[in-house]
């Protein structure tokens, strides 16, 4: 199994200089905020999306102050869209810690996001980097109409395989995208080149959203205990979408009323797992993830031979092998 540090390598040095900028970013006077934001900075996840901005800049040329610009840009206003998150969805931890809403409530918690959106908008304008502003702007419009899309289908739990790719092209794959254009941006790479980069992103990032919506079903079958975590939310996603693909017309109607009605009794939830494995939906889920992992390689294997590029391969291949 691939580890985060080996991929990180080509970028060790940037990705510290990083962490110093960044968390010298979130500073703020008011004492509230900075206690809320050291709370942040304590708690990061993998931090995979710098790192795709910094391996994108390499793949294209080499990392620039900009790309640290970049990097913070996304970086904000991806942990604002988390903080938000949160509040809707009424989710009291995040990455096994308690979430901002849990210990400051709502009200602070969607004020924290607010500054965090507004940290990142600066950064990029006291910086003039325009491009790069104009780049993630247009992927949280993306993300936040690919969220009310889902909240409206979920409504009706009627998506269909192609309603679900708009969605989290939308709500995921437009951020990963946005990375590896920005690092493309970043380092003065060509119109075109920044073209592919993004589509090399969209491409890795509806293959992790597949990944993140096999887990519920992978770990269900690991442990032999119903997850379902997606079911009770009344999510639809890949596998189940295929599954009812593949049943009758009165399966259907039987699982998408325990879908709607059932949703929080294991039991139940239980029979929407062993008929989405009997109609092979996590099969076919992941098959689709594979085929999109592929066609990320033959993108990136347009550019250069590199450290970069070798190390991107790998987080890509992370992306889809990984166990958390």
């Amino acid at each position: 199994m691939l580890s985060l540090e080996g991929i990180k390598e080509p970028i060790a040095f940037e990705m510290e200089n990083f962490e110093k900028k960044f968390r010298d970013a979130m500073r703020s006077k008011v004492s509230l905020v900075d206690k809320i934001m050291h709370y942040i900075v304590r708690r990061k996840g993998k931090q995979m999306r710098p790192m795709f901005v910094f391996l994108s800049a390499g793949v294209c040329g080499s990392v620039t102050e900009s790309t640290y610009t970049a990097a913070s840009l996304i970086e904000l206003l991806h942990t604002a869209t988390l903080v938000h998150d949160d509040v809707v969805d009424d989710s009291l931890m995040r990455r096994g810690f308690f979430s901002i809403n849990a210990i400051w409530k709502n009200k602070i918690a969607v004020l924290v996001g607010d500054y965090l959106l507004s940290r990142g908008l600066l950064i990029a304008v006291r910086n003039k980097e325009y491009r790069l502003l104009d780049i993630v702007s247009n992927a949280v419009k993306e993300m936040s109409e690919g969220e009310l899309l889902q909240m409206e289908k979920a409504r009706k739990l009627d998506i269909t395989e192609e309603v679900y790719f708009t969605i989290i092209r939308q709500k995921t794959a437009s951020l990963i995208a946005s990375c590896c254009s920005c690092g493309a941006a970043s380092a003065n790479a060509s119109d075109e080149q920044i073209s592919k980069m993004l589509k090399l992103g969209e491409t890795i990032g509806l293959a992790f959203q597949i990944k993140d919506d096999l887990f519920d079903f992978e770990k269900s079958i690991a442990t032999g205990k119903p997850s379902g975590i997606d079911i009770k939310e009344r999510k639809l996603t890949l596998p189940v979408i295929y599954a009812l693909s593949k049943a009758t017309a009165s399966e259907k109607r039987q699982i998408i009323n325990l879908i709607k009605n059932e949703n929080e009794n294991p039991v139940k939830v239980n029979e929407v797992l062993k008929f989405v494995d009997e109609k092979k939906g996590i099969d076919y889920a992941r098959g689709k993830m594979f085929e999109l992992r592929d066609q990320a390689f033959s993108i990136l294997n347009e550019f250069a031979d590199s450290t970069y590029r070798t190390s991107m391969k790998n987080l890509i291949t992370f992306t889809t092998d990984r166990s958390y």
